[in-house]
C-alpha cells in the first residue's frame, strides 16, 4: 500500500519536454476564413472569433455564415 505523502506526484507535462517542437499543435490554416452575422452583416474572420471567450457577435447574435468567395465557378456539359 502506498501512502498519499511518499506517493509521486502526477505531472501532466513530464511526458513531453518544454521546449519540443512536437508538444504545440500544428496552427491551423483559418486565418483567411471570413464569417458574417446573420442578423446584423458584422464580418468578422476566424482568428479574432478564437480569441473571445464565446462566439458572439457584437449584437449579441450567436449565428455567423460563412462567406463565399465572390468567384463563381462554371463547369462545362460533358
Amino acid at each position: 500500500m502506498v501512502d498519499a505523502d511518499t506517493a509521486p506526484a502526477a505531472d501532466p507535462g513530464a511526458d513531453a519536454p518544454e521546449d519540443a517542437p512536437d508538444a504545440m499543435p500544428a496552427p491551423r490554416d483559418t486565418a483567411d476564413v471570413e464569417y458574417s452575422c446573420l442578423r446584423c452583416g458584422t464580418r468578422a474572420k476566424a482568428a479574432e472569433l478564437e480569441r473571445l471567450p464565446e462566439i458572439k457577435c457584437i449584437c449579441g447574435f450567436r449565428v455567423f455564415v460563412k462567406n463565399r468567395p465572390p468567384v463563381v465557378k462554371s463547369v462545362n456539359a460533358v
